[in-house]
């Protein structure tokens, strides 16, 4: 039994981009591209127009973005977003009900939305009448997730950060902060060491300094943060720097200036 039909629309303004998607799309049994758009304004005069059941949305496309595309359509239909940038806002979509796809993705990611999108048409077409009737359009659902995430993003003032989100597969896990035992920086990536596992996030050492508790986590070097609770001992590792053990038993040479710092705590 071939599996239903859904009509998609493509808004990516990269044209490499966007004949990948299309490619990738074309090996999915079901899936029929109506229309695609190079800008966000062409975008929503067509998603008005052909009213899609699937859209394809690049969070940054010129004149609106994706995200603006998302809040302004009227009718019902399911939103994947696509995007170079995997950064905290990542988790306050990947947590709701619409997928999102870090560029670059591959078919079998790809495949793994679509087929979280058919399975969400199937139990809406499985509900009631009234019940179907009750569900919000698209752009009403993406509007008040985005502002889910704008308040999640508000709440990371410094010193106030309880949670990091990860990727794990085709999955968000959250890793709660008090089971970080440090954080090395990875390029533009951050490595973090927790009671769960490792895990690797797109976000900078220093915006992290910024969001975590001052008081449990120092940065004891460019390329380490250690949570102090995690430490079992500390001991010179040569004239000016400490070397910092761990309770998993890691060990993190401190910078000069950090190691000054650490002596003068414990005197």
């Amino acid at each position: 039994m071939n599996p239903p039909r859904i009509r998609s629309l493509i808004a990516e303004d990269e044209s490499p981009a966007r004949e990948s998607l299309r490619e990738y799309l074309a090996e999915i049994p079901g899936i029929e591209v109506v229309a695609e758009a190079i800008d966000g304004q062409s975008a929503l005069a067509l998603a008005d127009e052909k009213r899609p059941d699937l859209l394809f949305l690049d969070v940054r496309l010129p004149e609106l973005s994706g995200l603006e595309v998302a809040r302004r359509i009227r009718h019902p239909a399911e939103i994947v977003f696509t995007t170079a940038y995997d950064r905290f806002a990542v988790a306050a979509f990947e947590l709701g009900a619409l997928d999102y796809l870090v560029k670059p993705f591959g078919r079998e990611r790809l495949a793994a939305a679509v087929a979280r999108v058919r399975a969400r048409m199937r139990n809406g077409s499985e509900a009631s009448p009234g019940e179907r009737a009750a569900s919000p359009a698209a752009g009403e659902r993406a509007a008040a997730w985005i502002a889910a995430g704008e308040r999640a993003r508000d709440s990371l003032a410094p010193g106030s950060l309880a949670r990091l989100f990860a990727r794990h597969g085709d999955r968000i896990v959250p890793i709660a902060v008090g089971g970080i035992r440090r954080i090395q920086a990875q390029g533009d990536y951050a490595e973090v060491h927790a009671a769960e596992g490792v895990y690797l996030i797109h976000v900078t050492l220093a915006e992290l300094v910024a969001r975590l508790d001052p008081a449990r986590f120092r940065q004891v070097h460019r390329s380490h943060i250690v949570n102090l609770d995690a430490v079992a001992h500390m001991k010179a590792y040569d004239d000016r720097r400490l070397a910092i053990t761990l309770h998993d038993g890691s060990v993190v040479v401190a910078s000069r200036a950090a190691s000054e710092e650490l002596r003068r705590q414990a005197r």
